[in-house]
C-alpha cells in the first residue's frame, strides 16, 4: 500500500528536483501518482473481498488454480506465479483446503509434493466473485481521473 494522500505538487517536486537535479521531476510525479491510484484500488478490492469473507491472495490461488486446470499445480509451483512467501502460502493453502474450496491429491512421481485442485465449492466461489471483482476495478478505472490527488 501507498499511504500517502496528498501527493506532493509540481512545485514541491521542483523545489526538491533544485536539491537533487538528478531527479526527474515527471517520472517522480507520475510514479506517486501511479502508486496512489494503484493503492486506492487495491483498497477497494480488499473491500470487495472481504465482504464476500475472502482475500485478495486466496482470490488469486484459486484464480491461479483455475487457469491452469489443465495441469494440476503444486503449492511450489503456485508459488513461483506470486509474491508471497513460503509460510503465506503455505498457511493459506491450509485455509483454503479447511473452508473446502480445494484439494489436494497425490503427485503421480514425487509422494511429497501434492498436486491441487479446486472443489466444486471452490469454483462456485470463483464464479461468485469474479463479476464484482470485474466490477470493482471497472468502476475504478471510470472514474480514474477524479482519484487524482495534488
Amino acid at each position: 500500500m501507498f499511504f500517502l494522500k496528498e501527493l506532493p505538487t509540481r512545485e514541491i517536486l521542483e523545489r526538491y528536483h533544485e536539491r537533487f537535479p538528478e531527479m526527474n521531476v515527471d517520472m517522480v510525479g507520475d510514479a506517486l501518482l501511479l502508486m496512489r491510484q494503484a493503492s486506492l484500488l487495491l483498497r477497494q478490492l480488499d473491500e470487495y473481498f472481504s465482504g464476500h469473507d475472502f482475500s485478495q491472495l486466496r482470490f488469486l490461488i484459486i484464480v491461479i488454480i483455475d487457469r491452469e486446470q489443465e495441469t494440476l499445480l503444486t503449492a511450489s509451483e503456485i508459488l513461483k506465479k506470486l509474491d508471497v512467501s513460503g509460510p503465506v502460502m503455505a498457511r493459506t493453502l491450509k485455509a483454503l483446503e479447511a473452508s473446502q474450496m480445494i484439494v489436494f491429491h497425490e503427485h503421480e512421481s514425487d509422494k511429497r509434493a501434492k498436486r491441487i485442485a479446486l472443489t466444486p465449492k471452490g469454483k462456485a466461489k470463483l464464479q461468485a466473485i469474479l463479476p464484482g471483482y470485474y466490477e470493482t476495478i471497472e468502476r475504478f478505472m471510470s472514474t480514474l481521473g477524479q482519484h487524482d490527488a495534488s
